[in-house]
């Protein structure tokens, strides 16, 4: 399920630069994608 999402979350990141979309909304991605990244991490990694 969390792959799904970072895979969704990067096609639209991937989107968003193509397209040359507002710095704010390409940033504003990448956050968002850093933190699902972090997250699947925090889950699927051990220490």
């Amino acid at each position: 399920m969390l792959n799904e999402e970072i895979c969704k979350l990067r096609d639209k990141l991937n989107k968003s630069i193509e397209r040359g979309d507002d710095y704010a909304i390409t940033y504003q991605l990448s956050i968002e994608l850093d933190e699902l990244i972090a997250e699947y991490y925090r889950i699927n990694v051990p220490l």
